[in-house]
């Protein structure tokens, strides 16, 4: 009788760091996966030092303890899958058409030739906008900073410079509207508009909200699922609309452009709070109770930056008419997460923002 060999014992696989893996992890897994020294196995808490020191007990409070929980965060994965590498290569050509667009437009004298209700626009709503977008920026650091798990903090990280980039796009047209438009008050009266414009408050009001919201969970739903989608709809595709309606097609492209990273933002958002929700099922309310007390912020936000597109008449959109399109985009957002009965109507928003 012929005997069966013994079998050969599985050699190790080398990427220990995934466990028993049957396929071997992608490029974006292995220069992503645990890569948060905050998140170490084996520590006591984020920080190596006393546990009761001030960081730990802030990441103890408002990460580890969050209401917003999940068996393993490691489990959740960027739908675009970016890298460092990757990032830097798709924005570069992005910053190539912007920049090939700002030069054409710059050549052919289009700021000298915009009408003056076109300039009065930019200079109450696009440029004084880089400091609600700095403040954007400033969130999403911190939501990178806290998240439970590198991969969303890589996705964080990545949406903090988009931000970056929108601002100093918005600073570049600002000095450009300045030196075309030396009369218009443009590059000098954004922080004051900022600051003291009733338009204005309610906006700078929820952003100020933002960021003093510590729980990494519901800063995410706060910026992400939020006042993101409702006031990219205003400030990227309402303000798109209405600038090409009104003859400027450099303000439509910029919007454009920019969206493309809004959209980006929403995608990886809205992938997150769908995980979250697939490991524990009281997620939805924990979302559905933060989006709530956010979605009143922004509207309030949305119709008041819709004062400045209602300013122009001819384009025929009150105030009132802003609000609801963008209270209409968040929804279509969110609709899949938190209403499952809408799942099939929400599927084709979750790419947008």
């Amino acid at each position: 009788m012929t005997e069966t060999p013994a079998r050969k014992p599985r050699p190790r696989r080398t990427f220990s760091a995934f466990g028993d893996v049957r396929k071997m992890p992608s490029e974006y897994e292995i220069v992503t996966h645990k890569q948060n020294w905050t998140l170490r196995a084996g520590r006591a808490a984020a920080f190596e030092q006393n546990p009761s020191s001030p960081p730990n007990l802030w990441f103890l409070t408002y990460r580890d303890n969050s209401p917003l929980r999940a068996d393993d965060w490691d489990g959740y994965r960027d739908p675009d899958a970016l890298t460092y590498k990757a990032y830097v290569g798709l924005q570069s050509e992005a910053e190539a058409k912007v920049q090939g667009v700002l030069q054409a437009h710059a050549d052919a004298g289009s700021d000298g030739a915009l009408s003056a209700g076109s300039v009065a626009l930019l200079a109450h709503l696009l440029t004084p906008s880089r400091y609600l977008c700095h403040g954007f920026q400033q969130v999403e650091a911190y939501i990178g900073y806290m998240a439970p798990s590198s991969y969303i903090t890589n996705a964080a990280g990545f949406s903090t410079a988009d931000f970056l980039r929108r601002v100093t796009t918005i600073a570049y047209r600002t000095r450009e509207l300045q030196i075309a438009r030396p009369d218009s008050g443009i590059g000098s009266a954004e922080r004051s508009l900022w600051e003291a414009n009733p338009a204005w408050q309610p906006a700078r009001k929820a952003v100020e909200y933002a960021l003093a919201s510590y729980d990494w969970g519901e800063a995410f739903t706060a910026l992400n699922l939020v006042l993101g989608p409702t006031l990219d709809d205003v400030l990227l595709t309402q303000l798109g609309e209405v600038a090409r309606g009104n003859g400027d097609d450099l303000t439509w492209l910029l919007t454009s452009f920019l969206a493309a990273d809004a959209q980006r933002r929403g995608r990886w958002s809205h992938r997150l709070a769908e995980f979250a929700v697939s490991q524990r099922a009281g997620n939805r309310d924990v979302l559905g109770k933060w989006v709530t007390r956010w979605s009143a912020l922004a509207d309030d936000a949305a119709h008041g930056l819709g004062q400045f597109l209602e300013s122009l008449p001819e384009q025929g959109r009150s105030a009132a008419d802003v609000a609801e399109h963008a209270r209409v985009a968040r929804e279509g957002f969110l609709a899949a997460l938190l209403d499952p009965a809408g799942a099939e109507a929400g599927s084709g928003a979750a790419g947008t923002a």
